[in-house]
């Protein structure tokens, strides 16, 4: 798939290529980069990817996006002034030229699960293309946004932030024909303080909106009023809002489990729908119906769309289920705030085992932090989990709030407290990991593997 020759590269970007060439998407890792691929050398704290020019086009590269010579480099260079200024070059050309429909979708969870969802269901109308795994910050937007195919009829971009104005400078280069909040929870309280500032900060999609574009927003949530003054105030012409109270225009009316899946009905501006879900969990009916909406206000059939969501499932590190040695394990090791915390123990109070939470820390809380962990002690005990592992330092806070008959283990780390678990736990269990990722509670179901 050819999306970039040199001389669109060079209009784009103002930089000059070294020969002709033709590329694919665009890539950032030589481990996962696609012959054809164009990669792209920015320099990062850690490393410069100049140093793995070389090994991209071993890997069969169709040119390379630099900002200095490389020697001997084994390929077409497209030399400009700033790497990531050249990325976000591309992105911008890339939206300009599309004749896709483009979605944008943020929020404090959920995000990249709404994002897959969305991927499935537009792709059941025509050619969608969505951002890769959590392509949603600075260089993950425009990479993806670079990488969008000529002949997309939908393009889904998540888009994600941990300060003001990052989404601004974000949405100014996708601008969305739809931007959809999942919801606002508390996440990198570190940074905003409070929740309100939260709702703010994600409330900047609004401002990228093409003009007369939608914006959905969840009804359910209690900051919901502010998102709408945001959104009337960045002169957003049409709001729609879903959710399960009565009157909103997109509106869960149940959910069931129903195998491994569930099943929904829902009211969607009028159309009523009965699906399959392939995944179970108030949180995912949720972003169910957000994704159908979304369908609906980009004038989608709705109805042909809901029935493409039985093949979706949870995805690595954010639900997915794995079957280990007689063992349910809900991997959701990829990310943790209070909300998502609150979801994936709903999903466990639903086994009919023994209840196992393996839980590390939910990094960037804020001063509050500790308040927060011990808050957990409330759904541990409305899901009737037998035993909680606890790791990290704040976690400690949840392990003092909990009775002793609740206590499995505590270590400071993920790595100490893998052999505790894998020690305690028994044919039949189910067993949820989660943590934020900087928590590395991967480790925990790595070891219960072996």
């Amino acid at each position: 798939m050819t999306l970039w020759t040199q001389d669109e590269a060079e209009a784009a970007t103002l930089g000059k290529a070294s020969a002709p060439f033709q590329a694919g998407p665009l890539s950032l890792d030589t481990r996962t980069l696609k012959p054809g691929d164009m990669f792209v050398a920015l320099k990062g704290e850690a490393r410069d990817g100049h140093d793995f020019v070389q090994a991209a086009f071993a890997a069969g590269a169709g040119a390379a996006l630099v900002s200095r010579d490389v020697p001997g480099a084994g390929g077409p260079l497209l030399q400009v002034g700033h790497t990531q200024r050249g990325l976000e070059d591309l992105g911008r050309a890339s939206r300009a030229r599309t004749h896709a429909k483009v979605i944008a979708v943020t929020g404090s969870a959920g995000k990249t699960t709404t994002k897959e969802m969305l991927r499935l269901a537009f792709d059941a109308l025509g050619r969608t293309y969505a951002s890769s795994a959590s392509h949603n910050n600075h260089w993950g937007v425009p990479l993806s946004l670079a990488s969008l195919p000529r002949d997309a009829e939908y393009g889904v971009f998540e888009v994600g932030m941990n300060h003001f104005g990052e989404i601004r400078a974000l949405v100014d280069m996708v601008r969305p024909h739809l931007a959809l909040i999942t919801t606002i929870a508390p996440a990198h309280l570190e940074f905003f303080g409070n929740l309100e500032s939260i709702a703010d900060a994600k409330s900047e999609i609004f401002e990228g909106l093409e003009a007369g574009g939608p914006a959905l927003i969840p009804a359910d949530n209690p900051h919901a009023g502010r998102l709408v003054a945001r959104a009337q105030r960045a002169g957003v012409a049409q709001l729609a809002r879903f959710g399960s109270a009565a009157g909103v225009e997109a509106r869960l009316i149940s959910h069931a489990a129903e195998g491994e899946g569930m099943r929904l009905k829902a009211d969607i501006f009028g159309t009523l729908v009965d699906c399959r879900i392939g995944a179970p969990g108030a949180h995912i009916a949720a972003n169910a119906v957000a994704t159908l909406a979304a369908v609906h206000l980009a004038g989608g059939d709705v109805l042909n769309a809901a029935a493409s969501l039985k093949n979706f499932v949870a995805l690595k590190g954010r639900g997915a289920r794995l079957e280990i040695k007689g063992l349910t394990i809900i991997d959701e090791s990829y990310n943790a705030n209070p909300a998502s915390m609150a979801a994936a123990l709903s999903l466990l109070g639903a086994s009919s085992t023994r209840r196992i939470a393996v839980l590390g820390d939910m990094l960037e809380m804020g001063e509050d932090g500790l308040a927060h962990h011990a808050g957990l002690a409330a759904p541990i005990e409305a899901n009737k989990v037998d035993l909680v592992f606890a790791a990290g330092r704040q976690m400690r806070a949840l392990w003092d709030a909990l009775p002793a008959s609740r206590r499995g283990a505590y270590a400071e780390t993920a790595a100490a407290l893998a052999p505790l678990v894998t020690a305690a736990v028994q044919a039949g269990d189910t067993i949820l990991i989660k943590g934020s990722n900087g928590s590395r509670m991967s480790l925990i179901l790595d070891a219960l593997k072996v």
